[in-house]
């Protein structure tokens, strides 16, 4: 590992602008103290002790970026409601574009509540509607892009499957990336990844890769076998499976196959690491690294900070560059 060329790619991450599209999500915590059973029903009572919100889903991959350095331009859909005003004023206290996130009276704002005591989960709260944006939305999101693809470094798809990223924006999207040559990267948590190909990487865990597939995760030779399928289907440059505590895997297109091993020494929470490894995968190639090899070490680097960490949280670059250093 070339340490000076790690940080030297660490240290670029600022000239990039990122436009970041996908499903864009509220969090929030209700945190409390359990001292009791409700006398009611067999359930914990909470005494509320705070209250606070943070960007999820694609916000979280911003808030990745954005502590990264990297700029960022949003895209997404938020609902007519004081949730939908909140996402947009935390995306703009972090300075990010939302010039392109739209307001629709047709579905609220997708918002998980958690309530927590301590760092134990009591409960959580889902408030979204699935349904796939509709055609009005659609085109205001492709006219956008249009207007300001040469203004961009890299795409980055974050797909929760809530209904933004549809086929028929993935079509012209990916069309339009290539036509001016700027990269696609593509963190979907959702199974259908055909939908994705011609991107230039796909990063997935390895049991929705197993689902995609059809392959049994027997062996080694098995998981290799699924990064190649992938790899001929998608018709794309990478495909990079996340393995948790086993580390990741990178299948590029000359054949290549680099097995990273997992670094934490204290595994605390695998919430949001797919959006960190999959933040520097887009900043690497925005600030035009070719080594896939060293993007993916640094990518691994970064999983393995934010796992030690409680709850979806985000990388800095000084821990970043201490970590590539020790």
């Amino acid at each position: 590992m070339n340490t000076e060329e790690l940080k030297k790619i660490v240290n670029n991450f600022n000239k990039t602008k990122i436009l970041v599209i996908g499903d864009l999500m509220l969090d929030r915590f209700i945190n409390g103290e359990v001292s009791r059973i409700s006398p009611e029903a067999p359930v914990p009572v909470v005494d509320v002790t705070s209250e606070n919100f943070r960007l999820g889903g694609a916000g979280n991959a911003i808030s990745n970026i954005r502590t990264l350095g990297g700029n960022v331009v949003a895209v997404g859909v938020v609902g007519d409601d004081w949730y939908g005003l909140k996402l947009i004023y935390l995306l703009e206290q972090n300075k990010v574009n939302t010039d392109c996130v739209i307001i629709s009276k047709d579905r609220p704002t997708t918002l998980k509540t958690r309530v927590v005591s301590g760092q134990q989960h009591i409960l959580r709260i889902d408030w979204e509607k699935r349904d796939a944006i509709n055609s009005e939305c659609t085109k205001t999101i492709l006219d956008y892009l249009h207007k300001i693809i040469g203004d961009l470094d890299a795409l980055f798809i974050s797909d929760y499957d809530k209904g933004v990223v549809t086929n028929e924006l993935l079509k012209e999207l990916i069309a339009l990336a290539k036509k001016s040559k700027k990269p696609v990267v593509v963190y979907p948590k959702v199974e259908h990844l055909l939908d994705y190909k011609g991107v230039n990487i796909i990063i997935t865990n390895l049991q929705k890769a197993s689902a995609v597939t059809g392959i049994n995760q027997i062996n080694d030779t098995s998981i290799r076998n699924m990064g190649q399928w992938l790899l001929t289907h998608l018709e794309c440059d990478c495909v990079l499976i996340t393995r948790g505590k086993e580390g990741m895997l990178l299948f590029e297109k000359n054949g290549s196959v680099t097995n990273l091993t997992a670094i934490a020494r204290e595994v605390r929470d695998e919430t949001g690491a797919g959006d960190t490894v999959s933040s520097i995968f887009a900043l690497s190639l925005a600030s035009r690294v070719t080594d896939m090899k060293n993007i993916a070490t640094l990518a691994n680097i970064a999983a393995g900070i934010v796992v030690g960490k409680f709850g979806e949280t985000t990388v800095t670059k000084d821990e970043l560059k201490h970590k590539i250093c020790s």
